[in-house]
């Protein structure tokens, strides 16, 4: 396991913040890169952009949270090579779902309206 650089990571320090409109603005250019729709559920979105910043602060890298960092060749980094390779083109999202295929967003949106 990746050892982070730091622990003392407050959610609510003006740093932080800082950091998350930077990811917020990451996420969107690789969506836009990719021609990738951003989940269109908020909370998912949330979570994995305070995940993003949490790491990008902990590890000096934006690893994916839904992964422990270990500090090898198999780290998700976002966007990570299985989400690009693999399960965005297969299954239309992304392992954590902050990235989808338009299609996939219309699908889950459909779905959610008839209850």
């Amino acid at each position: 396991m990746l050892k982070p650089k730091r622990t003392d990571v407050d959610f609510n320090s003006p740093e932080f913040k800082e950091e998350e409109k930077k990811t917020k603005k990451f996420v969107q250019k690789v969506a836009d890169r990719f021609g990738w729709t951003i989940s269109p559920e908020r909370e998912i979105y949330d979570a994995i952009v305070m995940g993003l910043t949490r790491n990008r602060l902990m590890y000096g890298k934006r690893y994916c949270p839904c992964f422990i960092p270990m500090g090898d060749k198999g780290d998700r980094i976002c966007p990570c090579k299985p989400a690009i390779n693999e399960e965005i083109p297969n299954n239309g999202v992304c392992h954590c779902g902050i990235f989808c295929t338009s299609q996939w967003a219309e699908e889950y949106l459909n779905s959610k309206s008839k209850g």
